[in-house]
């Protein structure tokens, strides 16, 4: 047998799915006649069109997801419309194994072990129980059972596009609203979407300022609908400082990546935007709280995609007995700047910035 129709579940969040794309490359450059097939959630969707390694993408909205019969209807339509060669189940829940309930003739059903998924996967890989591997590379782990068919070719790079027009267009767009393309920009999230997540802002803004001393930089702060009246509050509170831009809106996700393609390094709290920067191969560091491990989701070792974590800066016996919070909390500028400075002075060097900065 040849792979030639290929489904990829990936539901959740953003972060997710971007990192779940190395399985539609990988299967590409492996089977190269192939046609993938990728699921995600609706409002994520868009970010892959254009994707040269994923031939349909199948939407589900929430109305969808949330109504089990909606749900159902749609994922028996499809396994019953094509004639998958290859499942392969990111996730490996009880909602997604109906993809595989549907489609028992399917050769390869291939998703995470889980105790429960004995019957709808006869492939079932443990690629989450390797706590020595990133998220990247347990995706990739879950091609192994495609070997029958021929050598695997693997990538780990992720990588997302935008048309050359869509990039042209946001340009103009960041022009008219001030920016001055020839020189430093960074695109920052002082915010996340979970509560918790981000770190302290009153060092955030001291951050912020130094990048603005050093580098003369152009600093764009990325929010999201419900975030903005926290922005326009940061801003008041930076007392309203022309190098900060508040009204550079990526008001979708691929206007972000157009956003992120120009731009020259990305700063701020983890989340879905550091990991579509990393795909746009922009240059960038992170703030990981440390109930986040690092090690698992900043998947690469390349310099230019680093995080910080509290982690790197203490000893195993400082932290003991800390709470979570607490433990953020020991994440100072200096240790900060200390990872950052180094970076941004690359960045800036290598884009022939002119600076009299010290």
């Amino acid at each position: 047998m040849s792979v030639k129709k290929v489904l990829v579940i990936r539901f959740r969040r953003i972060g997710d799915a971007v990192l779940s794309v190395v399985i539609c490359s990988s299967l590409r450059k492996s089977f190269p006649e192939a046609e993938i097939h990728y699921v995600l959630n609706g409002h994520i969707a868009p970010l892959f069109e254009n994707h040269p390694d994923i031939d349909k993408i199948i939407a589900f909205s929430d109305e969808e997801n949330n109504h089990f019969f909606k749900y159902l209807r749609k994922v028996r339509q499809l396994m019953k419309t094509e004639q998958y060669d290859v499942i392969i189940d990111t996730r490996a829940t009880i909602k997604t194994l109906w993809f595989s309930a549907l489609s028992l003739k399917t050769k390869y059903r291939i998703g995470t072990s889980k105790f429960y998924n004995h019957f709808f996967h006869n492939y079932r890989v443990r690629n989450q129980e390797h706590n020595d591997l990133n998220e990247v590379e347990r995706n990739l782990l879950l091609l192994q059972p495609l070997e029958r068919e021929g050598k695997l070719l693997m990538t780990s790079d992720f990588r997302l596009y935008v048309t050359e027009q869509e990039t042209t267009e946001f340009r103009k767009y960041m022009e008219q609203k001030g920016i001055d393309l020839s020189r430093f920009i960074v695109v920052c999230t002082p915010f996340t979407r979970v509560v918790g997540k981000a770190w302290d802002m009153a060092k955030m803004k001291e951050i912020f300022s130094r990048i603005i001393q050093r580098y003369d930089a152009q600093l764009i702060f990325n929010y999201s609908r419900e975030e903005k009246a926290a922005a326009l509050t940061l801003y008041e509170e930076m007392g309203r400082n022309e190098h900060i831009f508040i009204d550079v809106e990526a008001d979708s996700l691929r206007k972000l990546v157009s956003m992120l393609e120009t731009a020259d390094f990305f700063f701020g709290n983890e989340g879905g935007p550091r990991h579509i920067a990393q795909a746009c191969h922009l240059p960038s560091l992170a703030i990981y709280p440390p109930w986040v491990e690092l090690p698992k989701w900043l998947s690469s070792n390349d310099l230019c995609y680093q995080g910080v974590t509290p982690f790197d800066m203490f000893p195993d016996q400082v932290i003991e007995g800390r709470t979570e919070k607490e433990m953020f909390d020991l994440l100072t500028v200096e240790y900060v700047w200390e990872r950052l400075q180094p970076m941004m002075d690359k960045v800036f060097i290598d884009c022939a910035f002119v600076s009299n900065k010290k």
